[in-house]
């Protein structure tokens, strides 16, 4: 699996018009992808670090101070950009493979203890934030 990882004051996303997630404090969002070969095994793993994960203010982590998350499903980030102009998308999981590793994260925070906002799987979303730091991390596993 792979996460986009921001460091950020406040997050929202919003699907035809209407808010679907936001968090207004200051938390994690966090772009999750999948590939063919992810299992439930590495959605758990990925919940873990996310949720311990000290890069918040004071090298804090979401677990030491409570703090929020949004997680967005995002294939893109298993676009290959190496030959020619336009991505291939052919590492990104199909739908009915990715979506249950998605939700896999993000029950896996909830039954840490997390507070977790998500977008709509599949669903052409508008995400805004604020990134404090800036604060960009990459997580393959």
């Amino acid at each position: 699996m792979r996460a986009v990882v921001q460091r950020v004051s406040h997050a929202s996303v919003v699907v035809e018009g209407r808010t679907v997630g936001a968090i207004d404090e200051p938390g994690l969002m966090v772009l999750v992808g999948a590939t063919h070969t992810d299992t439930l095994a590495e959605a758990r793993k990925l919940a873990a670090k996310l949720w311990g994960l000290r890069i918040l203010d004071g090298e804090k982590s979401c677990s030491d101070v409570g703090a929020p998350l949004l997680v967005i499903s995002q294939f893109t980030l298993y676009g290959d950009t190496r030959k020619g102009r336009r991505p291939t998308w052919q590492a990104a999981a199909p739908g009915p493979v990715a979506e249950p590793l998605v939700q896999a994260v993000v029950d896996e925070l909830r039954a840490l203890g997390a507070h977790v906002e998500t977008g709509s799987f599949g669903a052409d979303m508008k995400v805004s934030l604020l990134n404090d730091g800036p604060i960009t991390l990459v997580i393959d596993l």
